[in-house]
């Protein structure tokens, strides 16, 4: 009765559409059997319904508080659900690995599945993150079987997320570790650590080597840490199991896909979305304003989520809807319905210029810009795509543009609105004094009172042989930043900044191209940007047509 009345209060709060029944049964703690003998502990929520389709959550993060919530809200609409943890985490045997046992486990759990004396003959998948991951590693082998994938904060394939750049997503990576860990540990102990400020993982975040952090963080080795540390390297085998993402043409069951323009997901899951636009599978995008932990978006998943399911699962008639919606960031943007994504644009560039400026055209002659790099003051991270919440999205970021290694290059005032939507680059043409360094690019939208608010951004690694050098020297670093959409109005001014990494958000390079493990030597030096006629260093950027009304 009491989480009957919990539902029902979340229903109205929410406004989620209207429970179908409010009988629902819940049997906790199944002991599921894989094929090498581990099991699995899984949670059966049972409408009060006959022949209801079911869904299927397989997660590592527990089958108790908000999750326990979402399998009730899902059952009372009428689906079997099925809530089942990771091997190695809350109750299930063996040892959590990090994408390893997920495909097998996935086929083996959709074969409890099919001998359930209420299952129909169909399923559908629905989570987030890695709740997403797993459903990645089942989708192309799941048949006809599956009819429906909610895929939120997600993508079919993590290397090129935790190595954006070809550099190493130190925050999110080693949070996540982090976070994992204290699932282990008394609930009292991990609320003391997070009121202190999580000072273990703000010293681990600082600590060198690397291939020592999980222990300063958390106190114990983490093996996937590890491993992550060991075969970061494009050709490593170790990945080749652990993404699932050369199957994904395979999948036909109708995707619905849920993301945040702050989301450290965000790259892969558009990629994703263009794979199986290109398949001819059914897709649902939804991009909002969201980081990867927003309330926002989970109230979103979950809408979205719960029509998605309805229409294609249970079979039902469900609102018309564009395939895309999009929230455009910036003043008088809003949300935009669009056909596919990304929308038709024109590529403009936005010149780096002398002075500090910066200008759709181009420059003829200017003296380059010099900054100095040094790691073992690394240049922060301020905002943007991480693991939690609170640390990320917009920020003003005028305290890390204060800094001597930030380059800034600022538009003059806009006369009318410029709006942005698609995939967004920069070209950099630099000299440096160090064969091994980091570009990190960011735009920014400066506002009528000098704020600075950063919109998206993007860092590559260079080494030897990875760029080629022209005759004098220079290398053209081509940096992919995240994509958006946004609206500059009139009065703000466009800012992109220019700086040697965003540290701890991304490993630190520490100019030496020592393993990315192991290194503890650091060595400053001096690079110039280089924005003339030969050179012309610039932000591309996919200008679409700005409505006068937001949508």
């Amino acid at each position: 009765m009491i989480m009957r009345l919990v539902t029902r209060a979340a229903t109205a709060a929410l406004r989620l559409p209207a429970a179908r029944t409010g009988r629902v049964t819940v049997t906790r703690d199944i002991p599921v059997r894989v094929r090498d003998g581990v099991t699995l502990r899984t949670d059966h929520y049972a409408p009060g319904l006959s022949a209801a389709p079911c869904v299927l959550i397989r997660t590592p993060y527990g089958r108790g508080g908000p999750i326990r919530l979402l399998g009730r809200l899902i059952a009372e609409r009428g689906f079997h659900v099925v809530i089942q943890s990771c091997r190695g985490t809350f109750g299930s045997g063996g040892e959590f690995a990090p994408l390893v046992h997920e495909r097998d486990d996935g086929l083996d759990t959709l074969d409890w599945l099919r001998r359930q004396p209420w299952w129909t003959g169909t399923f559908g998948m629905f989570g987030a993150s890695y709740q997403g991951f797993v459903q990645w590693a089942l989708a192309a082998e799941a048949g006809e079987e599956l009819r429906a994938m909610v895929a939120v904060v997600t993508a079919s394939a993590t290397r090129d997320s935790t190595y954006a750049g070809e550099s190493f997503a130190l925050d999110t990576v080693l949070t996540w570790a982090e976070l994992l860990q204290a699932q282990t540990v008394p609930w009292l102990a991990r609320q003391w650590e997070l009121k202190r400020g999580q000072p273990r993982l703000a010293r681990a975040l600082a600590h060198l080597p690397l291939a020592e952090a999980d222990r300063v963080a958390t106190g114990v080795t983490v093996p996937f840490f590890q491993e992550w540390l060991r075969h970061h390297t494009p050709d490593a085998g170790y990945w080749r199991t652990r993404v699932f993402g050369d199957r994904i043409a395979e999948v036909r069951a109708p995707v619905a896909m849920v993301s945040g323009w702050q989301d450290i997901f965000l790259p892969a899951q558009l990629d994703d979305y263009a794979r199986l636009r290109a398949a001819g599978v059914r897709t649902r995008l939804v991009v909002g304003p969201w980081t990867h932990g927003s309330p926002g978006l989970l109230l979103a998943s979950l809408r979205e989520g719960l029509d998605w399911l309805d229409t294609h699962l249970a079979g039902r008639p469900g609102p018309r809807r564009a395939p895309v919606r999009v929230h455009v960031g910036g003043d008088g943007g809003g949300w935009r319905d669009l056909p596919e994504w990304p929308p038709p644009a024109t590529p403009t560039r936005w010149h780096l210029r002398a002075a500090g400026g910066l200008s759709p055209q181009p420059q003829e002659h200017g003296e380059p810009d010099r900054i100095w790099y040094d790691p073992a003051d690394p240049t922060p991270s301020l905002g943007g795509p991480l693991l939690v919440a609170q640390r990320a999205g917009a920020v003003d970021n005028r305290p890390v543009e204060a800094r001597p290694d930030v380059l800034t290059y600022t538009g003059e005032p806009l006369r009318d609105p410029v709006e942005v939507a698609g995939p967004v680059r920069a070209e950099i043409h630099l000299r440096s004094e160090l064969s091994y360094l980091d570009v990190f690019v960011r735009l920014c939208d400066v506002d009528r009172r000098g704020r600075s608010w950063n919109v998206c951004d993007g860092l590559v690694r260079v080494e030897p042989g990875r760029f080629p050098r022209d005759p004098s020297g220079v290398v053209t670093v081509p940096v992919t930043l995240w994509p958006t959409a946004y609206r500059f109005a009139p009065g703000h001014r466009l800012r992109v900044q220019v700086s040697g990494g965003a540290h701890p958000r991304y490993a630190r390079n520490p100019g030496t191209g020592e393993p990315l493990g192991t290194a503890v030597t650091l060595r400053a030096g001096w690079r110039e940007i280089i924005h003339d006629r030969e050179h012309p260093s610039a932000l591309v950027l996919p200008l679409v047509p700005a409505p006068s009304t937001a949508g």
